[in-house]
């Protein structure tokens, strides 16, 4: 593998979501990710939360298997698993036994609610701990329950991404001589975190701690997605003056009074109720050709299907080809150490013998 992680080997306990999206992040930029998985588990050659991994099976109800993962570990420089708490020692596998195993171990941990904490031994997924963390107060529309964003604002962004900026952190601590330690990621603490802005904007006076009413969250005309002729949608984030008067300019309303009124909050429903009949006058193509590519901030919303064939992404393939399936490229991108290709998912279990053999710990 190349990249700029290219020569650092990572043990992934197989999980779902924010663990392999994490490992997935890792892989793409060019450390070698080791997925153990457990007999009988399938993974689907769609996944791309599975892709540029080599796949082990290992028992870990076996006490042969865990010595060979502890000798696997020890050729290792990082670890990731998202078991609860407790879990992992159980095993006989917990960071105190690894890290003494390999002192320069990164041990990464991820769980929804932390590794503490009166919830630390609860169930849960992403709509509970970015309920709990105050992200999740913050998305939807005025007057309606919050909407969960899928999973992108727990898993993925509060969780995965901040756990791989973790484990790239305390590598380069131990590139640089310090020692190996425990990660402890929770999604809760990297929503919390995702929603700063917000926060400091609340707590300055500047931000209704409400759904729906401010700037960045539906609730001023200039900063929200509207439906089309054809029933399709566009959006609009047209925030500073310059850009909200080419708007106005495109829209033909640079002579309408009502719309001087940009930063009147008490004057974003009418305007709003007044974009939403203008923007159904014509199809999405037809907003495209009139908006897209000026500063009036503007792109068309599109589907999944959608999203690779648009002219842009195509240009800079934002989307590839992973052995005859669409994927989003990794990102973001190095000017030097720039990665491989990623690889489909492997079979599960189909590197476990050269796996072993290559760190002489084959049973």
């Amino acid at each position: 593998m190349s990249g700029p992680l290219a020569g650092v080997r990572i043990i992934e306990m197989a999980g779902i979501g924010p663990g392999p999206f994490c490992g997935m992040m890792l892989a793409d930029h060019g450390a070698e990710v080791i997925r153990v998985e457990r007999p009988g588990a399938v993974v689907d050659r769609h996944d791309a939360l599975a892709r540029s991994r080599r796949s082990i099976v290992l028992d870990l109800k076996d006490a042969d298997a865990i010595a060979q993962l502890r000798g696997l570990v020890a050729t290792a420089d990082g670890l990731i698993e998202g078991f609860r708490p407790g879990v992992m020692e159980r095993l006989g596998l917990g960071p105190d036994v690894l890290l003494a195993d390999n002192p320069k171990l990164v041990y990464g941990r991820m769980t929804g609610w932390g590794q503490t904490g009166p919830l630390a031994q609860a169930a849960g997924h992403d709509i509970n701990y970015v309920a709990l963390s105050g992200a999740l107060h913050g998305c939807g529309r005025a007057g309606e329950r919050p909407t969960p964003p899928m999973n992108l604002l727990g898993d993925f962004g509060g969780g995965a991404m901040m756990l791989a900026f973790a484990m790239a952190s305390a590598l380069f601590h131990v590139s640089r001589g310090g020692s190996g330690q425990v990660i402890d990621c929770a999604i809760t603490d990297g929503s919390a975190l995702l929603n700063a802005m917000t926060m400091s904007f609340v707590t300055a006076g500047e931000w209704r701690d409400e759904r729906g009413v401010n700037l960045l969250d539906t609730g001023a005309h200039f900063y929200d997605s509207y439906e089309c002729a054809d029933g399709k949608y566009i959006s609009i984030g047209a925030i500073e003056p310059k850009f909200y008067a080419l708007l106005r300019e495109k829209l033909g309303l640079e002579d309408d009074a009502a719309f001087d009124r940009q930063l009147d909050a008490t004057a974003w429903p009418l305007l709003k109720t007044r974009l939403e009949a203008l923007f159904r006058t014509r199809a999405r193509d037809e907003w495209c050709a009139l908006l897209e590519g000026t500063d009036a901030c503007f792109a068309p919303v599109l589907s999944v299907a959608e999203a690779p064939g648009h002219p842009h992404n195509a240009a800079r393939d934002t989307f590839i080809d992973v052995d005859g399936l669409m994927q989003p490229a990794p990102a973001p991108r190095f000017s030097v150490t720039r990665a491989d290709r990623p690889r489909a998912a492997r079979p599960v279990g189909a590197d476990t013998v050269e796996i072993l053999q290559s760190a002489n710990v084959a049973g």
